[in-house]
């Protein structure tokens, strides 16, 4: 899977680091450092920012039906 730009997908949403955190429900630490380059995503993050980055109304959808 390619490398995912988590800054570049969060300022398309026009989101702020904890917007996009709470929105998504990652860690803002997470975001940070993933933005940052101190970690990168991997596994099951990865693969929900790939999907968020094409289809964020998706996962938007999908997280407000499960809750």
């Amino acid at each position: 899977m390619p490398f995912i730009d988590v800054r570049a997908v969060r300022r398309k949403l026009k989101l702020s680091q904890t917007q996009f955190a709470a929105r998504f429900g990652f860690a803002v630490a997470s975001v940070r450092n993933w933005e940052q380059g101190r970690t990168r995503p991997d596994g099951p993050a990865r693969v929900l920012l790939a999907v968020i980055a094409k289809h964020p109304e998706a996962v938007e959808d999908a997280l407000r039906t499960a809750s």
